[in-house]
């Protein structure tokens, strides 16, 4: 029973923490993370399996994902001092201007999936095609949002 205590304990803590650094849906930050990894993970193994297996690419990989994480704080962080500047200087509610932060968010994440399910493709896995469809789609609506805000 002891074992059981510690892990909810971790566990407890762990979310504490995650919820102070990244707020109430810090879940989707965390399967955004956990996209990341099995992207690179799966492309590595595609590349080890088709011969083209380079520490120089997997870098490349780390540092564009470590890019993505750069893009995702500029989206929240951009909208947050416009927000603060409209209140406290402007005196209105920007606080739609927040949605600049999940848009790109919800962006980076559907590519990421799309990724892993192109290298499983790739890698010889049968991959249902309502998966690989239904993200198409998303994508193309998501797209379709931006066109039609511009």
């Amino acid at each position: 029973m002891k074992f059981l205590d510690k892990c909810n304990a971790a566990y407890g803590a762990i979310v504490t923490v995650l919820v102070a650094i990244l707020g109430p849906y810090w879940y989707i930050f965390a399967g955004y993370l956990l996209s990341n990894a099995l992207d690179w993970l799966t492309g590595w193994y595609k590349a080890r399996k088709l011969g083209k297996e380079s520490s120089k690419t997997g870098l490349k990989g780390i540092l564009k994902k470590m890019g993505y994480w750069i893009i995702i704080l500029i989206a929240f962080l951009m909208p947050k001092m416009f927000i603060s500047l409209g209140h406290d200087i402007l005196g209105i509610n920007l606080d739609f201007l927040l949605l600049f932060g999940w848009f790109t968010l919800a962006c980076l994440l559907v590519n990421e999936i799309r990724s892993v399910l192109e290298n499983l493709v790739e890698c010889g896995y049968n991959v249902p095609e309502f998966l690989i469809k239904g993200l198409a789609v998303t994508q193309k609506l998501i797209n379709a949002e931006t066109e039609k805000t511009n």
